[in-house]
C-alpha cells in the first residue's frame, strides 16, 4: 500500500513543478531577450536593462530547481515499465540542459560588469550561444524522449505526444535561427503540466485504483 500511496502524489508534484518551471523560465527568457537584443555592436546596457537581467538571473536558479523536480517526478511516473535506453537519454538530456542553463546565466551575468563600457560583446554572445544553441538542443532531446516514454507507457494522450514531437523537432532544427523560439520549451512544459494536474493517469494505473 505504501508504494502506491507515494506514487499517487507524484502526478501532482510533477504538475506543480512543471508549471513553476514554465512560468519562471518563460519570464527569464523574455527579460533577457528584451534587455539583451540579439545582434548589434552596442553592448552597453542602461540601468533599466541591467535590472531586467538581474531579475532574470535571480529567477533561473529556481527555474532549474523546479525543472529537476519536474524531471524526477516524471521519471517516477514511468516506474518499472520504463525503457532503460530512452530513460537514460531522458535523464542525461535533462541534467545537461540544467547545467547549460546555469552556464548561460553565468555568462549573461558578465554583461552587468561590461555595461559601463563599450567592450567586447563576448558575454552576451556566449550567453546566447549557450541558451539558444546548446540548452535548447538538450531541451529538444528531453521533449522527444518524454513524448516517446509517454507514448509507449500510455501516460500521455496522443495529441500531447504529437505536440511534443513537433515541439522537440522545432527546438532541434530551428535553434538560434528564429528569435524567441526558446519559448517553445516552457510552453510545452506548461501544457504537459496542466494536463497532469487535470488528473490524467497511466492506463495501467486505473484498474488498480478501482480494486
Amino acid at each position: 500500500m505504501e508504494p502506491k500511496d507515494k506514487r499517487l502524489a507524484t502526478p501532482w508534484a510533477a504538475g506543480v513543478a512543471g508549471v513553476v518551471f514554465a512560468v519562471l523560465m518563460a519570464t527569464a527568457i523574455v527579460l533577457v531577450r528584451i534587455a539583451l537584443p540579439d545582434g548589434g555592436d552596442d553592448v552597453s546596457v542602461d540601468a533599466g536593462r541591467r535590472g531586467a537581467v538581474r531579475t532574470a538571473l535571480e529567477l533561473l536558479p529556481f527555474a532549474g530547481i523546479a525543472f529537476l523536480w519536474f524531471m524526477g517526478a516524471l521519471r517516477e511516473q514511468a516506474g518499472e515499465g520504463e525503457d532503460r535506453f530512452v530513460s537514460t537519454v531522458f535523464l542525461g538530456s535533462g541534467l545537461v540542459f540544467v547545467a547549460t542553463l546555469f552556464g548561460a546565466a553565468a555568462a549573461a551575468g558578465t554583461v552587468l560588469d561590461e555595461s559601463g563600457q563599450q567592450g567586447s560583446p563576448f558575454g552576451r554572445d556566449f550567453a546566447y550561444a549557450l541558451l539558444t544553441t546548446y540548452a535548447m538542443r538538450m531541451a529538444a532531446v528531453f521533449v522527444l524522449t518524454t513524448s516517446t516514454l509517454g507514448r509507449r507507457l500510455g501516460v500521455l494522450p496522443r495529441p500531447l505526444v504529437v505536440l511534443g514531437y513537433l515541439a522537440g523537432l522545432t527546438l532541434l532544427v530551428v535553434g538560434s535561427n528564429v528569435a524567441w523560439s526558446e519559448l517553445v520549451f516552457p510552453a510545452w512544459a506548461l501544457i504537459l503540466s496542466l494536463n497532469i494536474l487535470r488528473g490524467r493517469r497511466p492506463a495501467a494505473a486505473r484498474p488498480a485504483a478501482r480494486t
